[in-house]
């Protein structure tokens, strides 16, 4: 059975696959949409990602789609080990503002449900580390929009060694304060 576990912000979920296992190795059912209804998560997937990051200590995010294309996602580490991260952004949330983080491996197979209203970003633990996810909102790249990794408003508590390796549009995106009101 699956193990689903709300974690401190409104509708994040962790959630580790029962693996079954033996001498040829295991099997996970890693989506299923009557274990998550009953969880309450009622998502409509219509495309699956992949993402490698050769280095440790890659930053990705934080990112986010509005309306009327957000997107939900269901991630999961294929390989390596990241730490990920889900800030609440919706307008009017008694949680606005906060944010929850957990690490997720290949070797434990857990899965973060970052949902939509939330901007989502991770770093990763290890070299080589490849991530997969399911979204529930095709990919639109005029409603994208993100949050600096480091605004201190948010006091995010990466797990780095050093300076992240991030992207030229990642080291650009505002704070949250000054965003502005987004509609999802």
């Amino acid at each position: 059975m699956t193990a689903i576990k709300p974690l401190a912000l409104s509708d994040v979920l962790l959630i580790t696959p029962k693996r079954h296992g033996d001498a040829r190795g295991w099997f996970s059912e890693t989506w299923s949409r009557r274990a998550m209804s009953e969880a309450g998560v009622e998502a409509d997937f219509v495309q699956d990602n992949q993402a490698f990051n050769a280095r440790k200590g890659t930053l990705r995010g934080l990112h986010f789609q509005a309306a009327p294309h957000p997107q939900g996602k269901l991630v999961r580490v294929l390989q390596g080990a990241i730490y990920d991260v889900a800030v609440d952004i919706r307008p009017g949330s008694a949680t606005y503002g906060r944010w929850v983080g957990a690490t997720l491996t290949a070797e434990g197979g857990e899965q973060l449900w970052v949902p939509r209203g939330f901007a989502h970003g991770y770093c990763t633990l290890t070299d080589d580390a490849m991530l997969f996810y399911k979204v529930d909102g095709l990919y639109a790249p005029q409603t994208e929009g993100g949050v600096a990794w480091d605004d201190p408003d948010l006091a995010i508590d990466w797990p780095l060694e050093s300076e992240p390796v991030l992207s030229e549009k990642d080291k650009t995106l505002p704070r949250l304060k000054d965003l502005g009101e987004v509609a999802f």
